[in-house]
């Protein structure tokens, strides 16, 4: 495993992310932005933060399957969420759980939250990227 998560002190400890991640890997993998679309290109759980979370998040394993890897390399996660508010922290967290227990991982990566006004398609409410370090 190319990173090491770390909170180091002097910083809040979150309960959901580390605050660094040091890779010591040599390939960079850049994940796209993904959202709620199946294979098909049909969005999965219109309206619905949770199933839009955990769908989004499938799709970043999906893609870092195909690199190689897996969320135990990921360096660095970014969320954006359509008209985001804090009353929605704990549908994010219940989708994020839904996968990770679905992947069978509790992956902590350093994470930013973005809310945003819109994203691509109107039925789309959540967008992750990732960035990830393979050996």
């Amino acid at each position: 495993m190319a990173i090491t998560l770390r909170n180091p002190e002097g910083l809040p400890k979150i309960d959901v992310y580390h605050q660094v991640a040091i890779a010591s890997g040599s390939r960079l993998v850049f994940v796209a932005g993904q959202v709620a679309w199946d294979a098909e290109g049909t969005t999965v759980g219109k309206g619905d933060l949770v199933a839009q979370v955990e769908h989004g998040y499938l799709n970043v394993a999906a893609a870092l399957a195909q690199a190689g890897g897996s969320f135990d390399d990921v360096a660095k996660l970014t969320f954006y969420v359509v008209d985001w508010n804090p009353d929605k922290m704990p549908q994010l967290l219940d989708g994020i759980s839904r996968a990770t227990a679905r992947l069978g991982v509790t992956p902590a990566p350093p994470t930013t939250l973005i809310g945003v006004a819109a994203l691509d398609v109107p039925e789309h409410l959540v967008e992750i990227e990732a960035t990830a370090v393979l050996d």
